[in-house]
């Protein structure tokens, strides 16, 4: 198991511009789209593509202090809380955000049996790393 974990860090940092990222989870984060934002100097448009498997989860993380995100539930269903908010479930169709310097405290699939989909988009200062952080 660790040897996944360690690879899927590989993958969320590759996704994320190459940033320095660590994030233990238990599924796949893809690339999907990376670009400064030409009319907004110093800042990025970065999305990732989260595959959880049935149960699958990211231990709670923190995310780069000015990164806005917004999120999508592409499949399945995503159970989320950031801060002291409560937790919620997000179905396919649904979207969230998280604010800059969130306390992602849960993100999970939300069943046991079925697999869920996320596209993930940051907003972030240009060259802002890392851009995610398990907690300790």
């Amino acid at each position: 198991m660790p040897t996944k974990r360690l690879l899927l860090a590989a993958l969320l940092s590759f996704a994320l511009g190459g940033t320095n990222c660590a994030l233990a989870h238990d599924g796949v984060v893809t690339p999907n789209f990376s670009h400064s934002i030409p009319n907004i100097p110093g800042k990025s448009l970065v999305a990732v593509e989260v595959e959880y498997p049935p149960a699958g989860a990211s231990t709670p993380h923190r995310h780069a202090r000015s990164a806005f995100i917004y999120a999508y539930v592409v499949s399945g269903a995503i159970e989320s809380q950031a801060d002291d908010g409560p937790a919620k479930v997000y179905r396919a169709g649904e979207s969230f955000y998280e604010a800059p310097g969130a306390h992602h405290r849960i993100s999970r699939n939300a069943s046991k049996s079925e697999p869920a989909k996320l596209l993930a988009v940051f907003v972030v200062d240009s060259g802002e790393q890392p851009l995610t952080t398990p907690d300790k």
